[in-house]
């Protein structure tokens, strides 16, 4: 199994590192200033097709900004969005999750509970509740995308607590005279965080989807910084006229969000023993 898919995980790999590093050097390789409006230059096709020119490979927008500047500036907001709400979401999650587990009893009854009416909103219909009231702007953004998915986080926290702090050498340290927060801090918390891992790179794929949701509903990062999902938006009234300016900003979040499924995958197969299979002889 693990050999078959090993062009998928390095093709994954691949699109994330060029990403990553395109994002980083996005104001050395971006061929021209993604927020600059050229209207002579409007609407021009990809440089394959017919009217196409070469220095505007992917083509421009109906203002005439260049498509392959925007989409390598965009990779910037969907990253760094993406890596910070993945970080509160599951920080805050695996300390709730932690706490629950550990502590048991009312504790463990309160925060099911939140964790239990949190479910019962959809989680677009909540972010775009809290993102009108707070105001769209990029703090914001990163805390109710962070915020929406410490669930996930906290009920895999708290099963896999439940488990360990069972465990003969949890005993051992609470018969020395170990203090909770030893017991966690060094000797539970390690022996959870695998999957947690996984979770979170799984988790990376549903943040950028979101934010760039949101970003297309106009409750994102504003314009003029370019984002996948406000161009996207841009595109919307496009489709049959210039179908480039939401094709190719729509496939490189496909792309984004594959990978990061992909290698979420991956990881599952090589930490979770139960996935793993011995090849036959």
């Amino acid at each position: 199994m693990c050999k078959r898919l090993a062009p998928l995980v390095a093709c994954s790999w691949l699109i994330l590192l060029a990403l990553v590093v395109t994002a980083l050097l996005s104001p050395y390789v971006a061929p021209h200033n993604p927020i600059r409006e050229r209207l002579i230059d409007r609407l021009l096709p990809p440089a394959w097709a017919e009217d196409g020119e070469w220095r505007y490979v992917l083509g421009t927008d109906h203002l005439g900004r260049d498509l392959v500047s925007r989409i390598i500036y965009g990779s910037r907001v969907s990253l760094v969005v993406g890596f910070a709400a993945v970080i509160v979401g599951g920080v805050l999650g695996i300390s709730l999750g932690v706490a629950a587990g550990f502590l048991g009893g009312r504790t463990d009854e309160v925060i099911m509970a939140l964790a239990d009416m949190q479910l019962a909103f959809p989680t677009i219909l909540l972010a775009i509740a809290i993102i009108a009231v707070l105001g769209p702007n990029f703090i914001n953004l990163v805390v109710v995308i962070g915020i929406s998915g410490w669930v996930t986080y906290a009920r895999i926290a708290r099963g896999q607590v439940l488990s360990v702090r069972e465990k003969e050498f949890v005993e051992a340290i609470r018969a020395q005279g170990g203090s909770r927060w030893r017991i966690v801090w060094r000797h539970i918390l390690p022996n959870i965080l695998s999957p947690l891992i996984v979770v979170a790179t799984l988790d990376l794929a549903r943040t950028i989807i979101l934010e760039s949701t949101l970003s297309f509903l106009g409750l994102g990062i504003q314009p003029p910084t370019p984002s996948w999902g406000g161009m996207l938006s841009d595109g919307r009234e496009y489709l049959l006229s210039a179908w480039w300016i939401a094709t190719f900003p729509g496939l490189a979040l496909m792309l984004t969000a594959l990978s990061c499924n992909r290698l979420g995958d991956w990881l599952r197969d090589l930490t979770d023993p139960r996935f793993q299979r011995t090849e036959p002889p």
